[in-house]
C-alpha cells in the first residue's frame, strides 16, 4: 500500500496525515507544495470528486493576503490560481489508488488501511 500526500510541511493537518500513515507503516509519497506545485491534471482529479470550490482554502492566510474574499471566478480560473499559488489549496490532498480525500479525514484513511 502506498499513498500520495500533497501539502505543506508546516501545515498541521498535512503533518497529521503523514504521521497517521507513518504510525501504520504505510509507505507515503509526499509532495511538498513549497517545492513543487500540484499539476493542473492532479488538481482536476480532486476537483472532479469534490468540486473546485472545495479545493480553495478560504480560511487560509494566503487567501486573505491576496484579497480573494470578493473574487467571483469560474472553475477554470480558480484552477489556474491554485496551480500558480499552491498556498491557496486546502490541504492535505491524499490519494490511494483511485480514492481521494481532501483535508483531514482519518475515518476514510482507516478504511483504506483496513483498520
Amino acid at each position: 500500500m502506498e499513498v500520495q500526500i500533497f501539502g505543506h510541511k508546516k501545515d498541521p493537518d498535512t503533518r497529521k496525515a503523514l504521521r497517521f500513515f507513518a504510525e501504520r507503516r504505510v509507505k507515503t509519497h509526499f509532495v511538498d507544495f513549497a517545492e513543487r506545485a500540484a499539476s493542473l491534471g492532479e488538481l482536476r482529479r480532486f476537483a472532479q470528486k469534490f468540486g473546485v470550490p472545495a479545493l480553495v482554502d478560504r480560511e487560509g492566510k494566503r487567501f486573505g493576503e491576496r484579497g480573494l474574499g470578493v473574487a467571483r471566478y469560474g472553475d477554470e480560473r480558480w484552477l489556474e490560481l491554485l496551480v500558480d499559488d499552491p498556498g491557496l489549496v486546502r490541504t492535505p490532498l491524499v490519494r490511494f489508488q483511485h480514492k481521494l480525500t481532501l483535508g483531514l479525514n482519518e475515518a476514510e484513511w482507516k478504511q483504506w488501511c483496513g483498520k
